[in-house]
């Protein structure tokens, strides 16, 4: 798998998300992501309890450790590579986490728009 060149949604190098919990499509502790990434791991979000039960709430728990994957499961105020497409969802919902910009790749705004990105931009994360 070739990755794509580590830029974030700012146009200036990725930072790293999380190395612990380890995350990342690459589980290299960047939202870097490649073509073979579908589901586009490329949000930087700081977890809350609210989002946390959303995504459950969707399908998605990633609250439940699940030892068998590696995943020590996720508690408000981890940083983890959120799927762009869930974002936005979150967002039109009304539960979306706060993200680090300087963290979330730049294909990020192949789904999200950089405007939506600002209205949940952490503290010095780049935000305006």
């Amino acid at each position: 798998m070739q990755k794509d060149p580590s830029t974030n949604v700012l146009g200036s190098a990725l930072s790293p998300c999380s190395t612990d919990p380890l995350t990342g499509f690459f589980r290299d502790g960047a939202c870097n992501t490649c073509d073979e990434d579908r589901g586009s791991h490329t949000v930087c979000a700081v977890m809350t309890a609210e989002f946390l039960a959303y995504s459950k709430y969707v399908g998605n728990d990633l609250s439940t450790p699940r030892p068998e994957f590696r995943f020590p499961g996720l508690k408000p105020g981890d940083h983890w590579c959120l799927c762009a497409g869930r974002f936005l969802q979150a967002h039109d919902e009304g539960c979306a986490p706060k993200v680090d910009l300087l963290s979330t790749h730049a294909r990020a705004l192949e789904i999200v728009p950089l405007e939506v990105l600002y209205t949940h931009a952490t503290s010095g994360s780049g935000n305006p």
